[in-house]
C-alpha cells in the first residue's frame, strides 16, 4: 500500500509524492520492488517542479516508463520518476513527411494503432512492441526491418539539474543496435540526467513498405498478397508477434531478453562450421547478425527454469515469470544462459534490460 503525499503549495505546486510504492504493477515483468518516493510526471512541468524542489531536487533519479525493458533486483532508493504524460498529434504535414508528436507516457502501440488510423504510415513494422514512447529512443527499438532512429524526427527532454527543456534532433542521440546516448551515464550520456517529455517522429512520404523479413515473406506466400498495405503488414506482425511472445499482460516477461549478436562474415563461417542449421541476417556492412533465441534454443534451455524464472517455452529469446520469480532468479537464469552460449559458440550474449 502506497501513501500519497501533496506537497506544500510554497514548495512544489500541483506535486504529489507517493511513498513507499509497490512497483510490481509497473514493470512487465512483475517482479517484486518498493520504491521509496515515487512522483508521477504527467507534464513537463511536473519534472522542474521535482528539480526545484528542496530534498527531490538533490536526491538520485530513477526514470520509469512502461517498465518494459527492466528487471528489478532490489528495491529503488532513488526518486522514481513515473513518466504519464498523454497526447498524440500531428505538428506537420510536409511534402516529404508527416512529423507525429506524442507524449512520453503514450504506450507505443497504442501510437502506431493512432498513425494508421489517422493516415499516416511508416510505424507498422514495430507494432505490439511494449512500452512507452519515451522509452523508445532509449532503447532504440527495432523490429522486422526498422528501429526507431529511422524514425525520429527529435525528442523534447527535460534536464535534471536544470530542469531547463531542450529539443534534441535524432543525429546527435547516438542511436545504435538497442542503444542511445540516453543509455549511458559517463561523459556525454544523458541517462540520470534528463527526462524524455515529448517525441516526434518523421513518417516518409511517399510510404513504401519494408518486407524483407522471412515471417512477412511467408505472410505474402500464404495471402497471395504481393503488395500488402501498411494496414495489412500491422496485421501480420500483430499476429507474428502474438504466435511466438508472451502477453506480459499474462505472463510476466521484458520481451527479447538478449541481444542478437552480430559477427564478422569470417566469423559466422566459422560458426555453420560447425553449426550450418544457425538462424543468421547478412547486414548492409558486411556483419552477419546472429539469431541469439536459436542459440539458446540450440543449447537446450527451451523451458528450463531457475526458481520461478524461465525460459519461454515457445521462444528461447523470452524469459518469463512463472509467477512468483524474484529479479535475482532472472539474472541467476539469464547468466547461466550466457555461459552455455558462450561454451559452444564462442559468442557472449548481451541482454537488451536494464537491471536494477
Amino acid at each position: 500500500m502506497s501513501a500519497a503525499l501533496s506537497l506544500p503549495s510554497n514548495e512544489a505546486p500541483g506535486l504529489v509524492i507517493e511513498t513507499d510504492v509497490n512497483l510490481k504493477p509497473y514493470n512487465s515483468f512483475a517482479l517484486p520492488a518498493v520504491a521509496r518516493r515515487l512522483v508521477r510526471i504527467r507534464e513537463a512541468a511536473d519534472v522542474r517542479r521535482v528539480v526545484d524542489h528542496p530534498e527531490l531536487g538533490r536526491a538520485p533519479k530513477f526514470v520509469l516508463g512502461g517498465g518494459s525493458n527492466l528487471v528489478l533486483t532490489r528495491d529503488v532508493d532513488a526518486v522514481v520518476l513515473k513518466v504519464e504524460i498523454p497526447g498524440i498529434r500531428l505538428l506537420e504535414a510536409r511534402e516529404d513527411a508527416w512529423i507525429v508528436e506524442a507524449g512520453a507516457g503514450v504506450a507505443w502501440h497504442a501510437l502506431v494503432q493512432w498513425t494508421l488510423d489517422h493516415g499516416y504510415p511508416g510505424l507498422e513494422n514495430l507494432a505490439l512492441i511494449p512500452g512507452t514512447v519515451g522509452a523508445a529512443p532509449v532503447q532504440n527499438i527495432g523490429a522486422y526491418g526498422i528501429e526507431v532512429k529511422d524514425r525520429l524526427e527529435a525528442v523534447e527532454v527535460m534536464d535534471l539539474v536544470t530542469g531547463r527543456p531542450a529539443l534534441l534532433p535524432a543525429a546527435v542521440c547516438r542511436f545504435g543496435y538497442r542503444d542511445s546516448v540516453f543509455k549511458h551515464d559517463g561523459f556525454g550520456g544523458l541517462a540520470g540526467k534528463s527526462v524524455i517529455t515529448r517525441v516526434r517522429l518523421r513518417l516518409p512520404r511517399p510510404w513504401r513498405p519494408v518486407l524483407g523479413y522471412l515471417e512477412l515473406e511467408r505472410k505474402m506466400a500464404e495471402t497471395g498478397i504481393a503488395a500488402p498495405d501498411a494496414r495489412q503488414i500491422f496485421d501480420w506482425i500483430v499476429a507474428v508477434r502474438r504466435a511466438k511472445l508472451p502477453d506480459p499482460a499474462a505472463i510476466g516477461n521484458a520481451g527479447s531478453f538478449f541481444k542478437n549478436p552480430v559477427v564478422t562474415a569470417e566469423q559466422c563461417r566459422d560458426i555453420i562450421g560447425r553449426d550450418p542449421g544457425i538462424v543468421h541476417y547478412p547486414m548492409a556492412d558486411g556483419s552477419v547478425k546472429l539469431a541469439a533465441g536459436w542459440m539458446i534454443d540450440a543449447c537446450g534451455w527451451k523451458g528450463k527454469s531457475v526458481g520461478g524464472a524461465a525460459v519461454y517455452d515457445k521462444q528461447a529469446l523470452v524469459l518469463v515469470n512463472k509467477g512468483d520469480a524474484r529479479g535475482a532468479e532472472v539474472v541467476t537464469l539469464a547468466r547461466a544462459i550466457q555461459e552455455s552460449v558462450y561454451g559452444r559458440f564462442g559468442i557472449r550474449l548481451e541482454p537488451e534490460p536494464v537491471v536494477v
